[in-house]
């Protein structure tokens, strides 16, 4: 049976490259500590007023070209962030206009860092029902607005060097374990449906488990309070995330193997036959012991987060953009998505591309 195939992709970062050693101008870190632990060695932030329906529409907009796709082709689009530039409304439809898509529904969704499977499903069916015939799908995040420190200038090489007892330095050191991970950047994909048996989108398997909301979440700023945001939120440093990295590590590293055995089981297919791994890029520690635990060769599963940091929901379709370009990913071949992230949200999807 056909399933829905990705005919162009597209990535768009802002600004320049935030290395390891600059962070230690706003917190007390260094190039090896990050390394070690995460694998990051620079990352990408937005420019104050550059939202994530910016970095979507600049990554849409290279999808597009790639493609020569006329936009007035697109009939649905799906946005995923978890860091949109309002409470509400969604970014989804603002990301649309600036592309010129007025008028064409444009469905946001909130499965963070496991955005991407979720998306590849919700766009398999809309085109399989014919409610779509081609489905813009932006995954973009703007992760800047919850990093800890304010002096954003030192990040710029300027202003004066760190005093002992500065307040701003020590707030960013308590959340160093969360702020070094992220950075911001868009990831979009092109899909249609396939004319071809067995090509594209084979079998996707999702799921969640509430009750590991607080591995990783925003205590504060929510309709819990009345009011939903005020200066206790602040004082009490509740508006930036709180993450638990050795249980989120735990939970990773079993629901993700069992994740891609269903989803390989879905699709008919073993996986040892699978070309790629393309994993959300939320930690190399992660996703080598994902990689040990299924016996996969190193050269299988790829990464970049070296370059970008963790993009949440755009890691996969920015690390797929690069692999066409390369050339690595080829047709006819078979991709496995994988990715976990906060809700707790889970899943993985076997495509053959």
């Amino acid at each position: 049976m056909p399933g829905s195939k990705i005919i162009a992709t597209g990535r768009f970062v802002p600004g320049q490259p935030v290395t390891n050693d600059v962070l230690s101008r706003v917190m007390d870190t260094n190039d090896a500590w990050i390394r070690q632990r995460t694998g990051v060695a620079q990352r990408h932030f937005s420019a104050p007023g550059q939202g994530v329906s910016d970095l979507g529409a600049a990554a849409a907009k290279q999808a597009l070209e790639a493609g020569n796709i006329d936009p007035a082709s697109i009939d649905y689009v799906i946005f995923a962030t978890m860091t949109p530039e309002y409470v509400f409304p969604g970014s989804g439809p603002m990301a649309a206009t600036k592309l010129g898509l007025q008028g064409v529904p444009a469905l946001d969704i909130r499965q963070q860092c496991a955005a991407f499977p979720y998306a590849l499903q919700v766009a398999d069916g809309l085109l399989a029902s014919g409610a779509a015939k081609r489905v813009l799908l932006i995954a973009a995040e703007a992760h800047a607005g919850m990093m800890p420190w304010k002096r954003w200038d030192r990040l710029r090489g300027e202003g004066g060097p760190v005093e002992e007892g500065d307040a701003d330095f020590e707030r960013a050191t308590r959340h160093r374990g969360y702020a070094v991970i992220f950075g911001d950047g868009a990831g979009a994909c092109v899909l249609e449906r396939s004319q071809a048996a067995g090509e594209g989108l084979l079998y996707t398997h999702v799921a969640s488990d509430g009750a590991h909301f607080d591995q990783i979440y925003i205590p504060g700023v929510g309709f819990l309070a009345q009011p939903f945001v005020d200066a206790g939120v602040l004082a009490e440093e509740r508006e930036l995330p709180q993450m638990k990295g050795r249980e989120l590590f735990k939970l990773a590293v079993t629901r993700l193997p069992d994740a891609i055995r269903k989803a390989a089981a879905g699709a008919g297919v073993e996986v040892s036959d699978i070309d790629w791994f393309l994993a959300h890029q939320a930690n190399d520690r992660i996703n080598a012991a994902v990689r040990d635990a299924m016996k996969l060769p190193e050269a299988k599963v790829p990464s970049n987060i070296a370059r970008y940091g963790n993009t949440s929901g755009a890691t996969i379709p920015i690390l797929l953009d690069e692999l066409r370009e390369s050339g690595d990913v080829k047709s006819g071949q078979l991709v496995c998505f994988f990715a976990l992230g906060a809700g707790l949200n889970w899943g993985a999807s076997i495509m053959r591309i």
